[in-house]
């Protein structure tokens, strides 16, 4: 059956290209989209050529294919890993890297890295397409997360994970002043009511949200920040940030695209958990990546 996917483009975004735009609004690579573009995608009601530049407020309609039963296969793509034992690997995943397989988008991602690096040594809980992920981030955000070689190792990361005591900071440039240099949202999170792929505060069938920040320092109308996630839903942060009137940087869903920015400009920066086997807190941290260094500098000389 086919999945039906609809995007909201925002009045401020123009000269974009349609594919890249909703390359990094779906699960989609961009390839996958130009070969979707003549027959089911529709921006406006009108399917365009690939070339075709957003002028923004345009809706766009995507219609997916049924997947294709594939099996997920192993491929040889450099892994940045922090730690690793026999029970679980903590890995620095770069900015762009899907995590596990969705249409369209079969190989490249970070499960076909780990079939790769692991063989079968890797938890099933998930499934075929997403062995030993614990916990996800964004395509476009950067940083740590944990992935478990073994079921027993998933389900006790996993209940951490339910239990908010495993540790989750992470690092952002967001849009604005804030008045406040530290605080608390406290905001329910659901999926949107017509865009399928988008979250959003909301008090209708959502679940309770909240995300601790603190400002580092602040650049005019940017503010570097630090989040610690209590909670963890879909799109937290962005969704949070957004909320409060301080879009993450970058960000084409909840926010506005930036001058040379591919994507949101946040980074998974800590985690920390009791190890499933010994019992021992560890705590990782990833230093900050070129690109999050290279917008800061580019904030300290406006």
């Amino acid at each position: 059956m086919s999945e039906e996917v609809m995007l909201n483009v925002s009045p401020e975004i123009s000269g974009i290209r349609a594919d890249k735009f909703i390359s990094d609004n779906t699960d989609l690579t961009r390839s996958a989209v130009q070969n979707l573009m003549n027959d089911s995608i529709f921006i406006d009601g009108k399917t365009v050529n690939k070339n075709y530049k957003l002028k923004g407020g345009e809706e766009i309609k995507i219609i997916i294919p049924e997947p294709q039963n594939m099996d997920t296969v192993p491929e040889n793509i450099p892994l940045d890993i922090i730690y690793e034992d026999n029970d679980l690997l903590v890995v620095n995943k770069p900015k762009g890297m899907v995590v596990h397989p969705a249409h369209g988008n079969y190989s490249g991602t970070l499960v076909n890295a780990l079939l790769y690096h692991c063989g079968e040594s890797l938890s099933g809980i998930n499934g075929i397409i997403r062995p030993g992920i614990v916990h996800r981030i964004d395509k476009n955000t950067s940083g740590l997360l944990i992935v478990a070689k073994n079921d027993k190792s998933h389900l006790k990361l996993a209940e951490q994970i339910k239990e908010h005591s495993f540790t989750r900071e992470y690092e952002a440039v967001a849009a604005g002043y804030f008045k406040e240099t530290s605080g608390t949202i406290d905001a329910p999170i659901g999926r949107h009511k017509t865009d399928r792929k988008k979250m959003c505060v909301t008090y209708e069938n959502s679940r309770n949200a909240v995300t601790h920040y603190e400002v580092i320092k602040q650049y005019g109308g940017y503010a570097h920040l630090r989040l610690r996630l209590e909670t963890g839903r879909t799109h937290q942060i962005r969704v949070h940030l957004s909320y409060i009137g301080h879009p993450v940087l970058g960000d084409d869903v909840y926010g506005k695209p930036f001058k040379n920015i591919d994507g949101q400009c946040l980074h998974a920066r800590k985690i920390g958990f009791i190890h499933p086997t010994t019992e021992e807190y560890m705590e990782f941290t990833s230093p900050l990546p070129d690109y999050f260094i290279n917008i800061i500098n580019r904030l300290e000389k406006m």
